[in-house]
């Protein structure tokens, strides 16, 4: 994929896009809106849905319009029966994200927080968590991911383009992300889950699903990966992801490729178990939007069965995820393109901040050490914003 060259009118917001994405193999910058896609992302793997029509039409009238490679990009929501926030630029340019890294010129002085709370609160979280692990033991279900919300009021409007290089800094292996939604907010994050990307017939996938805090000594910090690594309730955990990944990946693929054991994988803030599947399609015309809408929930945001775990979800979490632990990214009018997974990510609105964590739990899970995971993967993000409380996050 070519860079397209901004035009002239458009190199005054250069420094300032409408919607980025980095990762380590391509990254994203685009300006403007030519048109914007807000349909469901339901029955989306298949390219005569109601959104890749859409798509496929505004690309069109895109490459019309002057664009020799017309992108799509935004996010697709967790739930996706609900609207899309997607959209396709006026135009965009391909960069190295080593670019992002200039200096902070951030106040040392943190934000003033005004007011914060945590949706739900620390009982109401341990509660969900115990009702799930019931309803394991009774039920069908292997594993449902519950979520939280930390709503948090600043004295002063965010600076979205400090927050973006905090997070490199902070997380420079990740996929960054900054994207415009349907109801005026931004959605920030730096994600280190790849849901899915497409190169001409070769595809990339790589679930995370596992997870302990990172410890400050090098060598309790080393002791948590390998008890993490030899943990049989987080492998557990784990192997459910990537057997469901296989099988929505296999009936598309000629050829599939899993490591037998997962492999560590480490943020300035966690360790994650994590599986690289790589493969090659059998149909080299379907694209990556596709392929995400095909895998998009896996169980390492929604749990496994998918639809009675997305039901208990619906039952136990007192809030509408929204675009939380959905899918951000990009596809180029050749099909090819990049998904991560919205997580480690959060919605600015001027002086409103909404973060959101989620722990995977299944039958040997414990309460406590769930709500203590939300509280360590919401560091990412608070740390980027500059707040710090040194205690426990939320209670």
């Amino acid at each position: 994929m070519n860079a397209i060259n901004l035009a002239p009118a458009l190199s005054t917001i250069e420094a300032n896009p409408t919607f980025l994405f980095t990762s380590p193999h391509r990254s994203i910058r685009a300006y403007g809106v030519a048109e914007r896609i807000c349909l469901s992302a339901s029955g989306a793997a298949h390219s005569d849905s109601f959104l890749q029509t859409a798509v496929q039409a505004a690309i069109d009238r895109a490459r019309k319009a002057g664009q020799a490679n017309p992108i799509v990009a935004g996010a697709i929501p967790f739930d996706i029966r609900q609207p899309c926030s997607l959209f396709v630029p006026m135009a965009y340019t391909v960069f190295a994200r080593e670019s992002l890294l200039v200096e902070d010129t951030r106040s040392e002085r943190a934000p003033t927080v005004l007011g914060m709370r945590s949706l739900p609160d620390k009982g109401g979280y341990k509660d969900a968590v115990s009702r799930a692990i019931a309803s394991f033991r009774v039920g069908k279900m292997s594993k449902a991911v519950l979520s939280r919300i930390l709503e948090i009021e600043l004295a002063q409007p965010v600076d979205v383009a400090a927050i973006l290089n905090a997070l490199v800094k902070q997380n420079p292996g990740g996929y960054h992300f900054k994207a415009p939604l349907g109801d005026g907010a931004i959605l920030l994050g730096a994600s280190p889950e790849l849901l899915i990307r497409k190169d001409g017939a070769s595809i990339h996938t790589n679930p995370l699903a596992g997870s302990t805090k990172r410890r400050s000594d090098p060598d309790e910090d080393q002791l948590a990966s390998r008890t993490l690594l030899q943990s049989n309730k987080d492998n557990f955990e784990h192997s459910l992801v990537v057997h469901e990944i296989q099988e929505a990946l296999a009936p598309v693929c000629k050829a599939l490729r899993t490591p037998a054991e997962p492999a560590l994988m480490n943020t300035s803030t966690m360790w994650h178990l994590s599986t690289l599947i790589t493969g090659e399609l059998e149909d080299q015309q379907t694209s990556a939007l596709q392929l995400a809408c095909r895998l998009h929930p896996t169980p390492a945001v929604c749990g496994y069965p998918t639809a009675e775990s997305r039901s208990l979800i619906g039952d136990l979490e007192s809030f509408d995820r929204g675009i939380f632990s959905g899918a951000v990214g990009w596809c180029d009018s050749e099909g090819n393109g990049e998904w991560a997974v919205a997580i480690r990510c959060g919605t600015v609105r001027d002086k409103t901040i909404r973060l959101f964590a989620g722990a995977g739990i299944v039958e040997a899970s414990d309460p406590e050490s769930e709500w203590a995971e939300t509280e360590a993967k919401l560091g990412t993000m608070l740390r980027a914003f500059g707040i710090e409380t040194g205690q426990p996050i939320c209670q």
